[in-house]
């Protein structure tokens, strides 16, 4: 009586288009309220907090520091583990998200509550990505696994929605962060739902298998597949890696700090950097399965390349154009491709060696990371006492230049990959 009474209160879900739309709510929590959101509330938080830019760009990084940790964790998760722990840290990941309701935090607690908000990010979003694909049939995957990804854009759209609406109330950021954890709690309901069902002879084979394989061991039988995984394919991956750091450092150079540069220059505009915010989640939400169409006609690496000259050239934009123009520009040309440039590295990475391509995806999430890291404080450092970001948006834009050389050289020394 209580199985079936269990059973009615949680479900089990196999359907693979409902599959994908729990991973778009799970991305929309872990990446737009876990990451994002931050940057939507953070000219709430300078005024509120009366936080200086560095220590804003501080507070980022540190965000981007737990998800580099969190990206290297998710290498050493067993498969069979995946769900267990993607669930641990989407609830780490709420809970951070609501902890910043508490009124008078030390600035240590802030950095502590971000680095551990990055470090669920992290893990969520590669152990979800690879949980719903392992669930889709090849047939469906293409167009289901977009559904996924289009959580991103989903969650920046909810993240300046959100915003702006308890703003217009007279809320701030605290009662903005609480309500974004609480409004995320069913998703814990629905990954319930979709938890795989193991009879209880696999369940202790695996627990069995758990006690005799050593730490040590494991980190052999790491040492042993990250060899397998870039054997012969050293050069390539370097210029595709460093390509994505760089990838990773232009496009959050102007993504951390949109809102507060729209907060400068459209004064007259009270809530411009929302409105701003909002266009980037939803040209976000509508790209992926344009730059998908596209990839299947031209090749991932040919979509990459013009993905990366169109987001150098939105970096441009509010250094030409002082006012709405140059930031309204910005904010369509970075939601139209930073997607896209993820989803379309993430598989050249794959198929480079796709008998590895987990791993692989942890290495080019690594390498994303770092590039998130550098490029705030870097942006913060060139800004100065004026907190003038156009010098991080040149250094941005070159460094997305330099990008493409190296894409154009991944290309050359890997075309059957590319």
């Amino acid at each position: 009586m209580m199985t079936a009474f269990k059973n009615r209160i949680f479900p089990t879900i196999t359907n693979e288009a409902a599959i994908a739309c729990i991973g778009l709510y799970c991305m929309a929590v872990v990446m737009g309220y876990g990451r994002f959101l931050f940057t939507a509330t953070l000219p709430d938080i300078m005024v509120q907090l009366s936080l200086s830019t560095t220590i804003a760009g501080w507070l980022a990084s540190i965000n981007y520091i737990g998800y580099f940790i969190g990206a290297l964790i998710a290498m050493f998760v067993p498969q069979r583990a995946t769900w267990q722990v993607m669930t641990l840290w989407v609830m780490v990941s709420i809970v951070t998200t609501m902890l910043l309701v508490v009124p008078s935090m030390s600035l240590n607690l802030w950095y502590i509550i971000r680095l551990l908000a990055g470090i669920a990010s992290g893990i969520a979003m590669i152990l979800s990505s690879s949980f719903v694909i392992q669930n889709l049939s090849p047939e469906r995957r293409s167009v289901l696994s977009a559904v996924h990804y289009a959580g991103i854009g989903v969650g920046i759209s909810a993240s300046a929605i959100l915003t702006w609406w308890l703003l217009i109330l007279g809320y701030h950021f605290d009662v903005i962060w609480l309500v974004a954890g609480l409004t995320s709690l069913p998703l814990l309901w629905l990954l319930y739902t979709i938890k795989p069902r193991q009879s209880q002879h696999t369940e202790s084979q695996h627990i069995r298998a758990k006690q005799h394989i050593s730490v040590h061991q494991a980190y052999l039988n790491f040492k042993h597949s990250l060899y397998e995984a870039v054997a012969g394919h050293h050069k390539a991956l370097a210029l595709l890696s460093v390509s994505y750091v760089l990838a990773g450092f232009g496009y959050i150079s102007s993504a951390t700090f949109l809102p507060v540069m729209a907060a400068q220059r459209l004064t007259t505009q009270t809530y411009a950097g929302l409105m701003i915010w909002l266009v980037v989640g939803i040209f976000a939400m509508l790209s992926n399965p344009l730059w998908g169409a596209l990839a299947k006609r031209i090749g991932e690496i040919k979509t990459l390349m013009g993905l990366t000259v169109l987001q150098a050239f939105g970096m441009c934009l509010p250094i030409w154009f002082d006012g709405a123009i140059g930031l309204y520009g910005n904010a369509a040309i970075l939601g139209l491709t930073f997607v896209g440039m993820v989803s379309m590295t993430l598989t050249l990475f794959k198929n480079i060696n796709p008998a590895y391509s987990n791993l692989l995806i942890a290495l080019a999430t690594l390498a994303y990371a770092l590039g998130q890291f550098l490029g705030p404080l870097v942006t913060v450092a060139l800004a100065g006492q004026d907190d003038n970001f156009n010098a991080g948006l040149l250094v941005a834009a070159i460094g997305l230049i330099i990008g493409l050389i190296l894409l154009i050289l991944f290309h050359r020394q890997s075309p059957t990959s590319a």
